[in-house]
């Protein structure tokens, strides 16, 4: 249960990230460091749900198409996780962090029982983050996770 976690870490998440883009192949945009407290175990959990989503939804040969972007900018510390997948209809960009929801269409072929995004904005919460989703320029979605200053 992420709930029973301890959030005491200081979690070199710049290290964290360049892992998990290395495990599936994507592209990592970074430079510098980037430092937060909580849980290493449960944020690795965070963007490999986000890589393997992307993975999943943009189809065969899709890590080459994701690109991660982690930077700590003046409004805060943020990981982007860009895919060229089908993208989200607008009116299910909130719904899609719901536990069990899936985008219509999507579920068959996908596999997903919608628990995924959930746990992400439940972990990311818990870590002082948001999350949220839009549209990719080009095509696809971008998830960012914000830690705000």
């Amino acid at each position: 249960n992420p709930d029973d976690l301890p959030l005491d870490e200081t979690v070199d998440l710049m290290g964290l990230v360049a892992e998990e883009c290395a495990r599936v192949g994507a592209r990592l945009h970074a430079s510098g460091q980037a430092w937060v407290t909580g849980n290493s175990a449960l944020l690795r959990r965070v963007l490999r749900n986000l890589l393997e989503n992307a993975r999943r939804h943009a189809g065969e040969g899709a890590a080459s198409s994701i690109d991660v972007c982690i930077q700590d900018a003046g409004d805060g510390l943020r990981v982007q996780v860009a895919d060229r997948g089908p993208g989200i209809p607008e009116a299910w960009r909130e719904r899609v962090f719901e536990p069990f929801v899936r985008v219509p269409g999507m579920q068959e072929k996908q596999g997903s029982v919608g628990l995924g995004l959930a746990l992400v904005r439940l972990i990311a919460q818990r870590h002082g983050a948001q999350v949220s989703v839009r549209a990719r320029d080009g095509g696809g979605s971008v998830f960012e996770l914000l830690w705000a200053r």
